[in-house]
């Protein structure tokens, strides 16, 4: 297999943290990237590099880019993995934390292939991975700010795929289900927190409390999972333009796409009721 120079967000835990392992493992070289870089120091052991990166910062953005490139002198791969799920009904996020989940999940994303674009085309070849999510294919409610996101990382990733063809560079989406990680539980926290004294607060707290319950089950799949398919995405000669993996991912895409609009709200309205 050939050693590749990979640059990957999100690493500080969960499908990130495995996905740098696994490819380091793998004998790639690592760049993993996060805010939190304490987090990450048990990469180092595996020759993982780490910077400090925040994708709501252009500095930032523009020194671990040219961290890499002084080091290695090209990025082969860039893997967008950071993201955060803030829940709460339409009316309730405040329009700061609505701007700073975009921010984050869609415009740091964007922004990270706008620089590394330019070097790979010089190199003539190139693969961006995204993570997305089912939640990019169909919603939950209380979860609109957040889908809002993942819709947008599916069709900036297309338009993407197609431009970038014609110079070799490669667009990859990974679309998790339901993963065994903290994603869950803070989604379920913020989603409490934003409905508190509002018409939406019994509602909220059923699916708050559904949540947790669901991401600390046995039901939920690993992040080795992903990272699978994240190591696919990253070594297949021709990689697929979605992989979809992890826990009900194909069937809530499934039931999206074959029930009318009012069956899928009646059931994901019943499912808000749902006490735990």
């Amino acid at each position: 297999m050939k050693q590749k120079v990979i640059l990957l967000t999100g690493a500080s835990s969960g499908i990130g943290f495995d996905t740098a392992l696994m490819l380091a493992n793998q004998g790639h070289k690592v760049y993993a990237a996060a805010r939190r870089v304490d987090m990450m120091e048990p990469l180092r052991e595996k020759g993982v590099v780490i910077i400090k990166m925040d994708v709501t910062d252009e500095t930032s953005m523009v020194e671990g880019v040219n961290a890499v490139m002084e080091a290695e002198g090209r990025i082969d791969v860039l893997v967008n993995n950071a993201g955060y799920g803030y829940f709460g009904a339409v009316e309730n996020v405040t329009m700061s934390e609505a701007r700073r989940q975009v921010e984050v999940n869609v415009f740091g994303l964007a922004r990270l292939c706008q620089l590394v674009l330019p070097i790979m085309r010089k190199q003539g070849s190139g693969r961006i991975v995204n993570t997305s999510s089912v939640a990019g294919r169909a919603v939950l409610p209380f979860g609109g700010w957040y889908h809002v996101s993942k819709y947008s990382v599916e069709a900036l990733s297309d338009a993407l795929r197609m431009e970038m063809k014609p110079f070799g560079i490669d667009v990859v989406m990974i679309e998790p289900g339901g993963i065994r990680t903290a994603w869950g539980h803070i989604a379920a926290d913020n989603l409490a927190e934003s409905s508190k004294g509002t018409p939406y607060e019994s509602a909220a707290m059923n699916e708050a409390a559904m949540l947790h319950f669901a991401y600390d089950s046995k039901w939920m799949s690993s992040p080795k999972v992903v990272a699978r398919a994240m190591s696919k995405a990253v070594n297949r000669r021709h990689p697929r333009a979605r992989y979809r993996i992890g826990a009900f991912s194909e069937t809530i895409v499934f039931f999206h796409w074959l029930l009318p609009a009012k069956w899928w709200d009646a059931m994901m309205r019943r499912l808000a009721k749902v006490k735990i």
